[in-house]
């Protein structure tokens, strides 16, 4: 596994573990997600926020949790990507959930040629 990709993995774990507790404890996240109008699913987008960030690290010695979670956190954060959009924030609010997208993406692919070459 080389440099780059265990550096976006630590980054992309890094960012979610607190930002997945953050969800089920900080009130500014409760509203935000009552403004989406997704406040039913705060808590299970927590859980698999932290999930997905552990499963990321774990995923460093069992390529197919490696591959399970980036494909995961990529999912939550497209549709993240999907509800700023139809929210009509301003993309300084968008940029952060696209980014996201596209680094687990990169996680996901780099996962999955390591693990169908083993």
């Amino acid at each position: 596994m080389d440099t780059l990709l265990i550096a976006a993995i630590f980054f992309s774990a890094g960012s979610f573990i607190p930002y997945g507790i953050s969800l089920l404890v900080s009130e500014k996240m409760k509203e935000e997600f009552i403004r989406y109008k997704f406040e039913q699913f705060r808590i299970l987008t927590a859980v698999l926020e932290i999930l997905g960030a552990l499963g990321l690290l774990a995923g460093i010695y069992v390529p197919f949790l490696l591959v399970f979670s980036a494909a995961g956190l990529t999912l939550l954060m497209f549709f993240a990507f999907i509800i700023r959009i139809r929210l009509k924030d301003a993309y300084h609010l968008i940029l952060p959930s696209l980014c996201y997208l596209l680094l687990n993406m990169y996680i996901f692919i780099e996962a999955l040629s390591l693990y169908t070459n083993l």
